[in-house]
């Protein structure tokens, strides 16, 4: 999983799916939120957070499974929302580190979290499995929820989503908008 690059600068160095436009934008929002937020590192909050503000597709697919989803989901931004000054305060001054990724050599991906290199990594292999070119917003969404550990994921567990259910939904091949249906992603 070692690469030279920043996680979606568009280079020959960096293997497999580049990031679509629409997520290198979702990567910049985030860099900046971090920064304005006082935050060392991007992690994999600000990256839900970026991405759920910018890219409806991805909206549309957490929100789907259950009559209350897009109910769900503006509690999920409110919450990230309240990030400086309520919820996640417990996160100021730490580094996001799930464990998915067990060594992370500094130059990695500088100000991003460990977490966040993971999830934007496999953005990319989920976008290879369904065939496509660059990684969107929907695959970023199932690299997120897929990581039962880090902050995204505690996030849309607070908020009553079940991350494991909707990491299953999300497909890997084909649109992920074509197989919405396929099952709840929201906890019973």
């Amino acid at each position: 999983m070692h690469s030279d690059t920043r996680p979606g600068e568009p280079t020959s160095a960096r293997s497999g799916p580049q990031l679509s436009a629409e997520l290198l934008s979702v990567v910049s929002s985030a860099r900046r939120r971090a920064s304005r937020d006082g935050d060392r590192q991007v992690d994999t909050a600000h990256l839900l957070h970026s991405l759920l503000e910018s890219d409806p597709r991805a909206r549309e697919a957490l929100a789907a499974g259950s009559a209350d989803g897009t109910a769900r989901v503006a509690r999920v931004l409110a919450y990230l929302v309240q990030r400086t000054i309520g919820y996640g305060m417990q996160w100021r001054g730490t580094v996001e580190d799930s464990g998915a990724l067990p060594v992370l050599a500094r130059d990695v991906a500088p100000g991003c979290s460990p977490s966040a290199v993971v999830a934007l990594d496999e953005a990319g292999h989920h976008a290879t499995a369904r065939g496509a070119a660059a990684a969107d917003g929907v695959d970023l969404l199932a690299a997120l929820a897929a990581d039962p550990e880090c902050r995204a994921v505690e996030v849309l567990r607070a908020a009553g989503f079940d991350p494991a259910r909707l990491a299953a939904t999300l497909p890997r091949h084909g649109t992920a908008l074509e197989h919405l249906g396929e099952g709840p992603t929201l906890a019973g």
